[in-house]
């Protein structure tokens, strides 16, 4: 299939693309933004999607080296978490083959509304890090399973794995939004990186588009993590909250359009 883009394609897409990795290196859930851009200059599904995993992955590599020039970043746990993640995000993959995710669209409907508010009304929840309550074990063990199925989740569905990763680590492991965001991004870069060598091999990424966009995003990517570094934990969850409610509508959009 030949695809042909012209200036206003890449003044449309690129803008939207760097906001959402700056987005992303804060809260998770650029592809929310990047992902539609994609697909508002005409790209097809599979080349959309191929072609966001490549600008998003490289642009999760700088931030996540941020976070760890930063020390914000958990390595044992984060590292047993991206493991997990592969395992979930394959099984997940797998099971999308057999049953519909439209399944999760009706379940997360109802259920991001509910931890949008149980976030907002925590006013606690992820401004300090209180994780190392926890024995090392222990956090090692959560942090296999929150990879398993936040793993699952995005190879099954995806949209916004990388908020519910920094929710499952802020209020389940009791870290500040900092750490749980380092956390996140290392699992990410993992899942990521999977992801990207499989649209490789079935080229599924349309390079005239990507190596720009990855610029924007790298960019984007780096602006948000120091602007984590420089204002903290409130930053991150007020771009969380941001985040949930671009999914939510998201998976409005989902099921109206059906």
């Amino acid at each position: 299939m030949l695809i042909t883009l012209s200036p206003l394609d890449y003044a449309i897409a690129l803008p939207f693309i760097f906001l959402a990795g700056m987005i992303d290196a804060i809260a998770g859930g650029g592809g929310l933004i990047s992902l539609p851009a994609y697909w508002s200059i005409g790209l097809p599904p599979h080349i959309a999607l191929g072609t966001n995993k490549f600008s998003s992955c490289f642009g999760t590599i700088f931030s996540t080296v941020n976070y760890f020039r930063a020390k914000m970043i958990d390595i044992p746990v984060a590292l047993s978490s991206a493991v997990f993640a592969l395992l979930g995000s394959w099984l997940g993959a797998s099971t999308a083959l057999r049953i519909s995710p439209q399944i999760l669209n009706y379940l997360l409907v109802i259920l991001i509304p509910i931890v949008t508010i149980v976030s907002l009304s925590s006013r606690k929840m992820g401004f300090s890090n209180r994780s190392h309550l926890l024995k090392i074990g222990y956090r090692i063990t959560l942090g296999c399973v929150a990879g398993l199925v936040i793993g699952f989740y995005d190879g099954f569905f995806g949209p916004g794995t990388g908020t519910f990763l920094i929710l499952i680590y802020a209020s389940l492991m009791h870290y500040d939004f900092i750490k749980a965001n380092g956390n996140s991004k290392v699992v990410n870069l993992a899942s990521n990186v999977a992801a990207l060598i499989t649209f490789a091999v079935s080229g599924s990424i349309f390079l005239p588009i990507a190596i720009p966009g990855a610029i924007c995003g790298i960019t984007g990517n780096i602006i948000g993590s120091k602007l984590v570094i420089l204002k903290g934990n409130k930053l991150i969850k007020q771009v969380f909250i941001l985040a949930l409610l671009l999914l939510l509508a998201r998976i409005i959009y989902n099921l109206l359009s059906r």
